[in-house]
């Protein structure tokens, strides 16, 4: 028969046994947990961040409309009219020098036909992923120059790196919400931007010489909250600062994948 110190001796390693048991058992419930959490949170963070491609996308041809609707009124329109009274200044009766209006006129209507091709480019649905970040950024940098909103300066640093197309397309929205805000609110007269691509990252800047705003102060404008959320969608770093009388400027982090 066994002695009592041999039972006790087996009574102890099982008790260890069951133990170590439970504690596998609350260890594996509890991974699996923390796994499906994880799962969950990445599947969730994967449906935000295609909706946000859908709304960006939506947003982008909203404000390209509206770029149009302001070229076609201060530009184009203005163009035509020109044109317009030069056709009436030669059916007049008493016209001279209508060589001298014919030449004018045509190059008029030159311009304006090369206006409506560059506005013709904007309009096409994918034209980040026809003409990539930095020449969209030009486009729009252009298109403030020539509408007379501002004057501008772009200026590429490093050597340009392949970015996301999706991650472009939010890049590019938090860069025309920026400029959107500045050209209705800012009453700016300058408007720089630069890229620096380094190794690891690319690091934009924009920055303004408008009015400015009371950053503590709350606005019923989602502009900037949108910004921020765009950036956190991409896991880049956001600063976005302003003095009144001084102006307003954006910085973004963004880390590039290899």
């Amino acid at each position: 028969m066994l002695q009592e110190e041999e039972i006790l001796l087996i009574v102890y390693f099982i008790c260890v046994i069951f133990l170590l048991t439970v504690f596998g058992l609350i260890f594996f419930v509890a991974f699996q947990r923390r796994k499906n959490k994880i799962l969950n949170e990445k599947l969730m963070m994967e449906v935000r961040y295609k909706n946000e491609i859908a709304t960006t996308k939506i947003e982008i041809q909203e404000q390209t409309l509206k770029n149009v609707a302001w070229e076609l009124h201060d530009n184009i329109g203005q163009l035509l009219s020109v044109v317009n009274l030069q056709l009436n200044m030669m059916t007049g009766k008493d016209c001279e020098n209508i060589t001298e209006h014919i030449k004018e006129t045509k190059s008029l209507v030159q311009t304006t036909v090369q206006e409506v091709r560059s506005l013709s480019k904007t309009l096409n649905s994918e034209v980040i992923k026809i003409n990539g970040l930095i020449r969209s950024i030009e486009i729009e940098m252009e298109r403030i120059e020539r509408l007379k909103y501002a004057k501008t300066s772009f200026e590429v640093l490093g050597k340009p790196k392949e970015i996301k197309h999706t991650d472009e397309i939010i890049l590019f929205r938090i860069i025309q919400e920026f400029l959107s805000n500045t050209i209705k609110y800012a009453k700016a007269k300058k408007i720089g931007m630069f890229l620096n691509y380094t190794e690891d990252f690319l690091y934009l800047s924009i920055s303004d010489n408008g009015i400015g705003f009371d950053t503590s102060l709350k606005t019923e404008s989602s502009g900037l909250q949108n910004m921020k959320n765009r950036a956190e969608l991409l896991n880049a770093d956001f600063s976005h600062t302003s003095v009144i009388g001084e102006g307003t400027q954006l910085i973004l982090t963004y880390k590039l994948s290899k």
